[in-house]
């Protein structure tokens, strides 16, 4: 258990943050004035989203704020920083594959390496799985930002307004386990590939 919420912990406060410093690079300061530009997990965590992490496989942390009228082109800044969280949880697993994989080389064999190899690894899965699921078109996730800055302008803010409704649409599908089979064969086979890199 352990394990778990330290891993889910790594992988939530990774993925707010880079959605934080992707704004800030596009030039939104909101994040950095509200101090969500930090890899302190209490910046991010919701404590109810971290339960669910960890019992469920579902959950989340509190969004980055982002105001959209600091991007010079709001639709594709909204769509790069919406990205910005699921490219940075891939980044993290092949990090900590790299890591597992000199550990697995040069580490004496033993209880401490043994808990610290399979924190590695989970915690590698745990981040392939939020990758994941945030590319998922479905609002409030980082899939749906970047499917609608494809849309026409009125579409777009339309969509936008109601994209708090799209919770319940997640909650249905993880509910009733709609999809669950091809996203963990999905986090499978990226897994392995990743592993293969190193191992």
């Amino acid at each position: 258990m352990a394990q778990r919420v330290l891993g889910v912990l790594l992988c939530l406060t990774v993925h707010e943050t880079c959605h934080g410093l992707a704004a800030y690079a596009l030039g939104d300061p909101t994040a950095k004035r509200m101090h969500r530009l930090s890899f302190n997990p209490l910046h991010h965590i919701d404590w109810l989203g971290l339960a669910s992490m960890v019992i469920c496989g579902f959950g989340w942390a509190k969004p980055v704020p982002v105001d959209m009228r600091y991007f010079k082109k709001p639709k594709v800044g909204m769509a790069v920083t919406a990205l910005a969280g699921p490219v940075s949880n891939f980044i993290l697993a092949m990090l900590l594959l790299f890591a597992a994989s000199l550990l697995a080389r040069f580490a004496p064999a033993g209880g401490a390496a043994f808990w610290l190899f399979s924190f590695l690894t989970s915690t590698a899965v745990l981040s392939i799985g939020l990758g994941l699921f945030n590319l998922v078109p479905i609002p409030p996730l980082d899939g749906s930002k970047v499917l609608f800055s494809v849309l026409p302008e009125g579409a777009y803010y339309t969509l936008m307004r109601y994209e708090r409704y799209g919770m319940v649409i997640l909650l249905l599908i993880v509910g009733l386990d709609l999809g669950g089979s091809h996203l963990s064969g999905a986090i499978y086979n990226i897994y392995l590939w990743m592993a293969g890199v190193f191992f």
